[in-house]
């Protein structure tokens, strides 16, 4: 056992109950006045719409998280131009513990090269046009970014 809260290390280390909350980074990559936005795989919010990204790793800087997770989930390169937002993913089980608590930062970015291809995450992808969006069944904190996503791809 894994702490007080009868936390096992495996799941403390992880990203599902976490110890402290987890820093990660979701691009907003616009090309051709769309935005790219994937289908997740993976809790939390699998089956919903949500931006590119993932976990910062110890050692990188948002920028470079941003790059290699939108690599290594969509096959493509983006040239980052500045932080949009910052937020959190706050999910609790069923017995009101943290299961997930992710503090999101969202970065806007240029798509720079290479041809979309859903992989780790990523279930399926879109290039959305602003109207398009709001009608997504989306993850939440992206629906709380609606209004600056979609003045973006306007």
């Amino acid at each position: 056992m894994g702490g007080e809260r009868g936390v096992s290390m495996s799941e403390s280390s992880g990203r599902e109950y976490p110890q402290r909350p987890v820093p990660g980074v979701h691009a907003a990559i616009l090309k051709e006045n769309r935005v790219l936005l994937v289908k997740r795989l993976n809790e939390p919010s699998r089956g919903r719409w949500s931006l590119p990204g993932g976990r910062i790793e110890l050692g990188e800087t948002i920028y470079e998280a941003v790059k290699r997770e939108v690599l290594e989930e969509c096959s493509i390169e983006i040239e980052v131009e500045r932080v949009l937002d910052v937020g959190n993913n706050i999910v609790r089980d069923d017995d009101g513990r943290i299961r997930y608590h992710y503090v999101l930062i969202y970065v806007l970015a240029r798509h720079t090269g290479g041809e979309v291809q859903a992989q780790s995450d990523a279930g399926d992808f879109m290039w959305a046009k602003a109207e398009e969006i709001p009608k997504l069944d989306m993850h939440p904190e992206l629906q709380r970014m609606l209004p600056l996503i979609i003045e973006i791809c306007a």
